[in-house]
């Protein structure tokens, strides 16, 4: 009984610490503990590690840290690259070294020992494609182009000019301030790729990241059917059944079947769960960026709408307590209007819903299209070096 409480409370656990890193931010979640796990997660628990260095090594301890910081968050450096490739030939390494030699077995043939060098070799690719490849870089030889592309909708993006590029700034692009360059349809810097999620290698990313979401499932579930071929070779479940006389429901072997496997098999169990958790992190990741595709909108834009539609709506309240405290004004000059019927009050609109901030972006052009400019972006068409020149 203990041990399935043990089961019971780690699942609960790692299923809060996964909704919370992924979700925590969503308005449903906020003033709860779901929030305050997400922004310990995110960033409480790091600045209280810092206020702990700075109490007990000083502040030029913590000032390295800093520093540190500063190099590895700021600035382009491969370190995440190389912690990447380093998580990817480890845990590989450490599957084949606990696992391949229980393959070919009851439930799994010799052919993943090569199937599964290839998942990891695409996953390698799609990384290398990611990381390396141009983002969409909007330079002077291009600027003209991309502003045709691209046109302004005058509510996210007016017409400017980079003061860092001195160069006009297309719509939808912006300067990222570590690679130190201005990216066509930027969605975001990504530290693990070392470069900016743009244009031209928002499509790598995606597979790269729906790929290594599949391996890992793919990963877990092998592992899981090589634990259950196990378990049928060396008849577990005959053994507690017939010689220690354990009942055949599920409820009453389950227990004892994972104590086994754990005293057994330790390390294929910790690589289903860390498969399995980081598979659902990188889907939670996938689904993110699919919807942004379909609806033709980006990271960038996302941060950017929140912050219009809630200017917008600041703005409508400003007026709508304007305009009460007008007609209070009026009232006290001897303006009395007469008093609204209880069924009039009903139906009339408070004057805070007279105006709605409605998101119109210009950009969505239909599902489609949408996913086709991901895929083969506007800057790869033939139309594209046909755009009018300044």
């Amino acid at each position: 009984m203990g041990l399935q409480w043990a089961l019971a409370v780690h699942g609960v656990i790692t299923i809060l610490v996964v909704v919370s890193f992924l979700c925590g931010h969503w308005p449903i979640f906020q003033g709860t503990f779901v929030e305050r796990i997400h922004y310990f997660i995110t960033s409480g628990a790091y600045d209280y590690f810092l206020r702990f260095v700075a109490i007990v090594f000083g502040s030029k301890v913590r000032n390295s840290f800093l520093r540190i910081e500063y190099y590895c968050c700021d600035r382009p450096n491969p370190v995440l690259q190389l912690l990447y490739l380093g998580i990817l030939g480890g845990t590989y390494y450490i599957i084949a070294k606990s696992s391949f030699r229980y393959i070919p077995g009851v439930y799994v043939n010799e052919l993943h020992k090569y199937t599964s060098v290839l998942a990891v070799g695409v996953g390698v690719l799609l990384f290398l494609l990611t990381s390396f490849s141009d983002p969409g870089t909007v330079n002077a030889k291009n600027v003209s182009q991309y502003v045709s592309a691209y046109p302004y909708d005058n509510i996210l993006y007016v017409e400017k000019e980079c003061p860092t590029c001195k160069i006009p700034k297309p719509a939808r692009s912006k300067h990222c301030g570590i690679c130190d360059r201005c990216v066509a349809r930027f969605d975001h810097h990504c530290g693990w790729m070392n470069t900016c999620i743009g244009e031209k290698n928002a499509r790598y990313f995606m597979a790269f990241l729906l790929w290594h979401a599949l391996i890992c499932l793919y990963g877990a579930i092998v592992l899981g059917l090589i634990l259950a071929g196990q378990l049928k070779e060396r008849k577990i479940i005959l053994i507690l059944t017939v010689y220690y006389g354990i009942d055949k429901s599920f409820y009453s072997l389950f227990p004892h079947v994972v104590q086994w496997l754990l005293s057994a098999h330790n390390t294929q169990m910790l690589l289903i769960v860390f498969l399995t958790v980081v598979s659902l992190l990188l889907a939670g990741f996938c689904v993110y960026h699919a919807q942004l595709c379909i609806t033709n909108t980006t990271t960038n834009e996302t941060f950017k709408w929140q912050e219009y539609l809630d200017w917008r709506r600041k703005l409508n309240e400003a007026k709508a307590s304007a305009a009460a405290l007008k007609a209070a004004l009026h009232t006290v000059n001897g303006e009395v209007k007469a008093p609204e019927s209880k069924c009039s009050q009903f139906f009339n609109k408070s004057p805070l819903q007279s105006e709605v901030a409605v998101k119109n972006n210009v950009y969505d052009k239909g599902i489609l299209r949408n996913v086709l400019e991901i895929l083969v972006p506007i800057s790869e068409r033939q139309s594209f070096f046909h755009r009018k020149t300044f």
